[in-house]
């Protein structure tokens, strides 16, 4: 309890900054998320922390702690936001949440995920899923618009499972895929294919039919 005690203590005392750290300089910024993630591995080290800083003023930032899709640390996500002090301007998550923009992506305006060297867009993203009866999790092919740019990039998944987690949350994708798999450029595949954002739909359909 000591280091979450004291995860929680750094927060308060640099509420302030942090809550302005977009407006920071560069240097700064690095600063406090070095100790910010150093004090959340202090806790545990499997843990991720993202900041959402708000459009409006008037709105909360929020702190998302993720255990990166991995279920074996899913209660220390969960005692770790129990243990959140109740702090104006703030809003404490757990896990990553389902994304709220799939207006935007069917309209095709949503902005690209950037990861290292890489960059998608997930309106531009599209799956097949492969079904088996009776079963909870699903494996599923994810297609790319321009795979021969992507094929070779070794960061090509992790991007895509981050995608996968925003789209239906970390504790649904855990729960409900089982495998993903890269297939070839949507313009070679004859396969049935749905949209990337049309996954949580699908699996609530498949969810509904489970349960009949």
């Amino acid at each position: 309890m000591k280091s979450i005690t004291l995860f929680w203590d750094w927060i308060l005392y640099n509420d302030q900054t942090l809550r302005n750290l977009r407006n920071e300089k560069p240097a700064v910024q690095k600063m406090f998320i070095y100790w910010l993630d150093k004090h959340l591995h202090n806790y545990c080290e499997q843990l991720e922390s993202i900041l959402m800083f708000p459009a409006s003023v008037n709105e909360s930032i929020q702190l998302v702690i993720s255990a990166s899709g991995n279920p074996e640390y899913f209660d220390q996500v969960t005692i770790l936001i129990e243990n959140a002090p109740k702090l104006r301007n703030w809003k404490f998550v757990a896990f990553i949440q389902p994304s709220q923009s799939i207006d935007e992506m069917e309209a095709g305006l949503d902005k690209p995920y950037v990861f290292k060297d890489i960059e998608l867009k997930a309106s531009e993203l599209k799956f097949m899923p492969c079904q088996y009866e009776d079963v909870k999790k699903i494996d599923i092919i994810v297609y790319l618009k321009k795979f021969t740019v992507h094929c070779t990039n070794k960061n090509l998944l992790h991007l895509v499972f981050i995608i996968l987690q925003d789209l239906v949350g970390e504790k649904s994708f855990v729960e409900h895929i089982n495998f993903v798999e890269i297939g070839l450029s949507i313009e070679k595949t004859n396969h049935s294919t749905m949209y990337l954002y049309e996954l949580q739909h699908y699996l609530d359909s498949l969810n509904e039919r489970n349960r009949a």
